[in-house]
Parts: C-alpha cells; sequence; structure tokens
C-alpha cells in the first residue's frame, strides 16, 4: 500500500510543478515589458534651478552638421551616432570627464583597443578625438563597465560610456570620422 500512494504523491507533486510552470509561464508572457525596468528618473535639476532633461532625445541636435558623424551634447551628455543618410544608429548618455572640449567639428585623430585611463582605470575602445589644455579628449569604456562621476580634482578627458555602447562607438568611429560637439 505504500508503494500506491508513493506514486500517487509523486504523481500529484509532477502535476503541482507542471501546473505552476504554466502559470509562471503565462504571467511571464502577459506581462509588460516595462515592469522588469526601473522607473524613469525625473529630471534632474541643473545649478540654476531647471530641470535637465535626461530621456531619450527622438532626433539629433540641430545644427550638428550633415552627413556620417558622431554627435555629442555637453548639456545632455548623450552621443548621437549619425549615418549619412541622417538616420540616428544609435543614441545613449555617457558620463563626462571632469574637462569638457570646446562645441566644434573634430576628426578622430586616434584609436587604442586598451590602456589605462589617466583615471587610472583599465579602458578598452579609446576614441580620441580633441587635446583640451593638454588633456587629451575622446570615447572610452572602463573594463569593468563603470561609468562613475569624474573626479573634479583630476584632470580627465575621458567621456566614458557602457562597454556595449564602447562597442558600438568602436565600429562606427575609424579614424578621420567626424565628431560634433555641441553645447
Amino acid at each position: 500500500m505504500s508503494r500506491s500512494s508513493s506514486g500517487f504523491v509523486a504523481g500529484l507533486t509532477a502535476a503541482a510543478l507542471a501546473a505552476v510552470g504554466f502559470l509562471a509561464y503565462q504571467a511571464s508572457a502577459s506581462a509588460p515589458d516595462t515592469l522588469a525596468k526601473p522607473p524613469a528618473k525625473s529630471p534632474a535639476a541643473s545649478a540654476s534651478g531647471s530641470p535637465k532633461e535626461k530621456s531619450r532625445p527622438a532626433e539629433v541636435p540641430q545644427r550638428s552638421g550633415d552627413g556620417e558623424r558622431v554627435v555629442y551634447s555637453l548639456g545632455a551628455d548623450r552621443v548621437w551616432l549619425v549615418e549619412g543618410s541622417g538616420k540616428v544608429r544609435t543614441t545613449y548618455e555617457v558620463t563626462p570627464g571632469s574637462v569638457d572640449p570646446a562645441p566644434g567639428t573634430y576628426t578622430v585623430g586616434s584609436r587604442t583597443g586598451s590602456v589605462t585611463g589617466t583615471d587610472g582605470v583599465a579602458i578598452e575602445h579609446v576614441v580620441r578625438f580633441t587635446n583640451t589644455d593638454g588633456v587629451t579628449i575622446g570615447f572610452s569604456a572602463a573594463v569593468d563597465g563603470a561609468t562613475p562621476k569624474a573626479d573634479p580634482a583630476k584632470k580627465t578627458g575621458g567621456i566614458r560610456q557602457s562597454r556595449e555602447n564602447g562597442n558600438a562607438m568602436w565600429k562606427f568611429a575609424g579614424i578621420s570620422k567626424k565628431v560634433v560637439v555641441v553645447p
């Protein structure tokens, strides 16, 4: 009798697990995509007290030129990789160094696969485009994926991006690629 009851209990357990698995699948399939994402950040106040928009802009900033280019907005801390047709390949937020480039048009002058940054952090996919006050300015990604704010006591020109975005920049911005910096 114990043999038949143990088989019965095993069968009930298997059926219960299958039912729970099915219900979990249904719940995950019908849940909205935004459920697992963190809530959107409210606009951060700038030094003047007015809100600074950090949401994903739909369009490349006006007066950023034409053709294939990298656009970097100092005010939005955002980059756009723009194809020759004007279509945005991707856009993403970045964390600037403590030294900003002046608004203007530049070209990529050098690239390095991996190196140690001026802040002592191991970085990769370094795309340099100018030099300001003796500080080299360029895009890079920390190997550990971190994008902390720059130490204002150190002069750093690394504009940090995620490793994923660093890969996109590396593939897009070869030597002589146009970089447009806007306010």
